[in-house]
């Protein structure tokens, strides 16, 4: 294999290939064609799931007689080498577990040259010549730099609560975070009706509302804002009003934390300014949705995505997530899931509006 045929094959490389040896790049590229060392980490906000995921990677590694290296705290356990090698008892009794037993952090030391270069050498100290990562976007976005650097194969698994990535149906952590909240929600709701008050309920989605939308519509909320539609304040406090006429007593709005109106406490104000005599409370749940045991849902997809994922990387898929779109195992560059966009169906926020009256 020549090097400009490695160079064909990644896009990636041809940019930094004045800073990459031929030699060193044909050594890349037949390390991947006989991987035997994989190294797998967790990255970004914790989910659901995450555990399940790493126990499919381990299993499913060493049953293909790969050598798998754990590795601490993300990309900054990267750069200090906290990886250790496992075994399938590693993994044992994990699979029912929130959170994840490698921790995970977020490395700004990492998106430098010169971080990337330690993470490179503590690879190669361990021998390790192929990645999988479990995280969001930022962290496949950390993927994509560190191989224009690099070059080190890797594929990722999306786990991120607010499924706020392009390229898979759902995302680890997400079944379990909207089934938390709904739970909540329908909690509130018995108070809420007890007291006849308002409640606010805010929950997780800095830059995508699927959490909103979704608990809401199962929580039966009267009203969902949420990052993709501009919050007309005039609107929300309309449909109270109507509400209020029609003897309603119990209303509910679920807001994510990314609204561009704002979160709980600015749209409570708002809410009080002009009624002043509904009695508002607000609910953030913040965190309570990241914890707790994954759903089955999130267990099975988390098993099924790293079981794909080690396969990919020995079949020489690089660069790309797993997903699962339609229910089946699904590819995406990274660049994709990155820059893509992501949309709300209309007929989902419209049915709000329908089941709410």
């Amino acid at each position: 294999m020549q090097a400009e045929q490695w160079l064909d094959v990644y896009p990636f490389a041809c940019q930094v290939g004045a800073q990459i040896s031929k030699a060193e790049l044909i050594f890349r590229r037949e390390t991947m064609n006989k991987i035997t060392n994989i190294g797998v980490l967790t990255s970004g906000g914790d989910a659901p799931g995450m555990n399940a995921a790493i126990r499919a990677v381990v299993r499913t590694g060493i049953h293909r007689g790969l050598d798998i290296f754990g590795i601490r705290h993300g990309y900054q356990g990267m750069i200090t080498g906290d990886i250790f090698k496992m075994q399938t008892t590693d993994v044992s009794n994990i699979i029912q577990r929130g959170g994840t037993i490698f921790k995970t952090s977020r490395s700004k030391e990492f998106h430098t040259p010169e971080g990337m270069k330690k993470a490179y050498d503590q690879l190669r100290r361990h021998g390790i010549e192929g990645l999988i990562l479990i995280g969001g976007d930022g962290t496949f976005r950390g993927a994509a730099e560190f191989f224009e650097l690099h070059a080190i194969p890797a594929i990722g698994i999306p786990g991120t609560i607010d499924k706020a990535i392009t390229g898979t149906d759902f995302t680890i952590g997400f079944d379990t975070a909207v089934n938390t909240a709904m739970e909540a929600i329908d909690k509130i709701r018995d108070t809420a009706e007890a007291h006849d008050r308002l409640f606010i309920i805010e929950v997780m989605g800095r830059d995508a509302g699927y959490i909103a939308l979704n608990c809401g519509i199962a929580g039966g909320a009267e009203d969902v804002l949420i990052p993709e539609e501009v919050t007309k304040i005039d609107e929300v406090l309309d449909r109270i009003d109507s509400d209020e006429r029609r003897k309603k007593t119990v209303h509910i709005i679920v807001v994510a934390e990314g609204d561009d109106f704002g979160g709980a406490k600015e749209l409570q104000a708002a809410i009080i300014e002009k009624f002043t005599l509904l009695d508002v409370r607000t609910c953030i749940l913040g965190h309570i949705q990241r914890g707790g045991a994954p759903s089955y849902t999130d267990r099975v997809l988390a098993s099924r995505l790293g079981y794909a994922a080690v396969n990919a990387l020995m079949d020489g898929k690089s660069q790309v997530m797993a997903g699962l779109i339609n229910n089946e195992i699904a590819f995406t560059p990274f660049p994709n899931v990155i820059k893509g966009g992501l949309t709300i169906s209309a007929d989902m926020t419209d049915l709000i509006r329908v089941l709410s009256s």
